[in-house]
């Protein structure tokens, strides 16, 4: 009976010890209430904790009941007494005389009975506590126990027991504690990285947008001079000049048109990086698009001297679906430059569908062409006879301002139009390389693309218009009234330099009260600049709109503006405007726009 009792109250001891050790989660506070309650339990002198350092070579006074020993004592975990603690599952007594149990005050007394017990130190798979060792099953620490001095008291069997079920709850606890610090600290560290994270993104946000405020800004403030310069360029060169004056008007235009380019690539290069700039997919005339390079093209080089030739392939399809509008300036740019760094010679341009065993390239692992029913690749090959390249300095020529620096090709230039080309490129789903065999022996590039094929592309041609304007509208538009609202001076007569010269009967005002004051049913045309610091040009729109409530009696709305973003289009499509018109404009463009906005009432030029 006596034994029975004996064992329920170890039963209750160690359930009410489990309780105190298992209510918290803080190994701190978990080793301390073991120490607390085992001593208040069992009635013990000095209750002690050994944890391993770091090294694992030593056990380190970590915890006392009493706080008289100095925490932070070492001894060699090598010692006798220790392994023979480690190697048993049970409670052992150990001399009082060893260095583990040397935790009283010197004195002259009998010292109690001591035991120790092993305290297992779980492995913990994913986890690393800063001030613990690394776990693993064969460590552990160690718990001393101490009777009280000068008493004739010794160690019962239950009292044994009970330490060795208390030192295997610790080790489950001190394992959750574990779990639950590291956890955690990685919360913390998460948090914290999520916070630098979040910050990061807020100043990229910023320096994006105060780059594209700025390039927006710069883009208007570089286009209305532009639209000065070409405007009155073209207009000198349709007055009687002689040879050598027609010579300097004609160097001005080139110039000028080439600083337009540059300011397209700039921006073109901008919202490729950024990623806004997406394709302006539709059918197209793919014979068209070629032509007009051809077209292009054929002036500059017949300066030069340069015989240009063009072969389209049988088998090319004439109508394609893709973005004309970026193929045409990726070809262009590629047969620019054999045009620019040829003396003399030729260029031959040409196009074919590429076939499928010729598809993959070993220079471009990342491209992975996969043929199928509803679209071809476009292989385009443009040989020049100029002055070549070296082939350590062809995969320079893809990076943005970067040229070749050979002494014969100086011809100058940005150095962003074969970078621009390779995003254009990219976009469309293709590749492009350079070819040569050195200085001198000349060059070809070469670009493959992804484009569409068109339903019914080889029955009948007629559902599908080619985009390439024929210039066969008017030439001139006498009486035609045109009011023309720009901010700027020098570019309301710029613009009424071009519209007089068509035979047009202008009317200019340079605010939106003026504007809504002097416009009537008698004008056919109202080209406003919607993108000037201090007017909305949108409200302009709303109100002609709101003046003229019958459709036949409102003039056409044009925006005249030098951004090209798409919410600037989206906007004048939102406000019912009829049409958007990119500055520069010459003479020729401005023709070409009022003749197509007469005939079709509207012309939202590609942004």
């Amino acid at each position: 009976m006596g034994l029975i009792r004996t064992q329920e109250e170890t039963g209750r001891h160690v359930r009410m010890l489990t309780h105190e050790i298992r209510s918290t989660l803080d190994r701190h506070t978990i080793l301390k209430t073991t120490l607390v309650e085992l001593g208040r339990t069992l009635g013990l002198e000095e209750c002690a904790l050994w944890m391993p350092t770091r090294t694992g070579l030593e056990l380190q006074l970590s915890y006392t009941l009493r706080q008289q020993n100095p925490v932070g004592y070492t001894v060699p975990i090598h010692l006798p007494v220790i392994n023979q603690v480690f190697s048993s599952s049970r409670a052992v007594k150990i001399s009082p005389n060893c260095p583990l149990a040397r935790l009283r005050p010197a004195g002259k007394y009998m010292p109690g009975e001591v035991v120790a017990v092993r305290v297992p130190l779980l492995h913990l798979t994913n986890f690393q506590i800063n001030d613990w060792p690394e776990l693993s099953t064969k460590r552990y620490a160690l718990m001393v126990l101490m009777l009280p001095s000068d008493s004739a008291r010794q160690w019962h069997v239950h009292e044994l027991e009970l330490v060795e079920v208390v030192a295997d709850q610790v080790a489950v606890a001190l394992s959750h504690a574990a779990i639950l610090e590291e956890s955690m600290r990685a919360r913390d560290l998460l948090m914290e990285q999520n916070v630098a994270l979040d910050l990061a993104r807020r100043e990229a946000e910023t320096a994006i947008r105060a780059r594209n405020d700025f390039l927006a800004v710069m883009n208007h403030e570089m286009r209305t001079p532009m639209h000065a310069i070409i405007a009155l360029s073209s207009l000198l060169q349709e007055t009687e000049l002689t040879p050598e004056q027609r010579l300097m008007v004609e160097t001005i235009l080139k110039s000028s048109n080439l600083l337009a380019t540059l300011i397209n690539d700039v921006l073109d290069l901008s919202r490729l990086e950024d990623g806004s700039l997406q394709l302006d997919v539709a059918t197209f005339n793919l014979y068209a698009v070629f032509r007009e390079v051809l077209n292009l093209i054929k002036p500059i080089a017949s300066v030069k001297k340069l015989h240009v030739s063009l072969n389209l392939a049988p088998d090319l399809p004439e109508y394609a679906i893709g973005d004309d509008k970026r193929l045409m300036q990726t070809i262009l740019n590629v047969v620019g430059n054999a045009v620019k760094f040829s003396k003399e010679g030729s260029i031959s341009i040409t196009a074919f569908v590429a076939k499928p065993e010729s598809l993959r390239d070993p220079r471009a692992p990342e491209f992975f062409p996969v043929p199928s029913e509803n679209h071809f690749y476009l292989r385009v090959q443009v040989k020049d006879s100029g002055s070549g390249i070296s082939p350590q300095d062809i995969p320079k020529l893809f990076t943005k301002f970067a040229q070749n620096q050979a002494p014969t090709r100086n011809s100058g230039g940005s150095g962003l139009g074969l970078a621009i080309c390779k995003r254009f490129v990219t976009l469309m789903e293709g590749h492009i390389w350079i070819e040569s065999e050195g200085l001198g022996k000349g060059c070809t590039a070469i670009f493959i693309v992804k484009l569409g094929i068109p339903e019914r592309w080889n029955e009948s041609k007629l559902p599908f218009m080619p985009k390439v304007s024929t210039n066969h509208g008017q030439t001139a538009f006498p009486g035609l009234k045109v009011l023309v609202m720009d901010e700027n001076g020098v570019s309301r007569m710029v613009t009424k330099g071009l519209l007089v010269h068509l035979g047009c009967d202008v009317t200019m005002v340079s605010s939106i009260e003026e504007c809504l004051r002097v416009v009537s049913h008698e004008h056919k045309v109202v080209l406003m600049d919607v993108c000037v610091p201090g007017m909305d040009g949108y409200e302009i729109a709303v109100r002609i709109h709101e003046k003229f409530t019958k459709r036949h009696e409102r003039p056409l709305i044009v925006a005249l503006t030098g951004n090209t973003d798409k919410v600037t289009k989206e906007n004048c499509m939102r406000v019912g405007m009829d049409g958007v018109i990119l500055k520069p404009v010459s003479l020729d463009k401005m023709r070409s726009v009022l003749s197509d906005l007469l005939e079709h009432r509207v012309l939202f030029e590609a942004i």
